[in-house]
């Protein structure tokens, strides 16, 4: 499913125009990458929580040329899925 599709669905799912629904849908996306681009946790209980990690610099390995190259250390953001979330996917 992509984002026009998962638009489509909660709009017929919560009775609102698809044009309500995307302006919904895209300002929860955009508060989630805010909050978590400057360092908090985004919880949504049942569904799993959004953070920023550090990862350490590393040394990584052309796959093409097999030369050994570092990766800089960086933030990464991470996905945690909630009880009730892995529940659904496990049923």
């Amino acid at each position: 499913m992509n984002q026009a599709e998962l638009i489509q669905q909660v709009a017929d799912d919560a009775n609102l125009t698809k044009a309500q629904t995307q302006d919904a849908v895209r300002a929860l996306l955009k508060t989630i990458m805010q909050v978590v681009a400057d360092g908090d946790k985004v919880t949504l209980v049942g569904f799993g929580s959004f953070e920023p990690r550090k990862r350490s610099a590393r040394e990584g390995r052309n796959p093409k040329t097999k030369e050994t190259i570092q990766i800089p250390a960086a933030r990464v953001p991470i996905f945690s899925a909630g009880k009730t979330f892995r529940e659904a996917v496990n049923k």
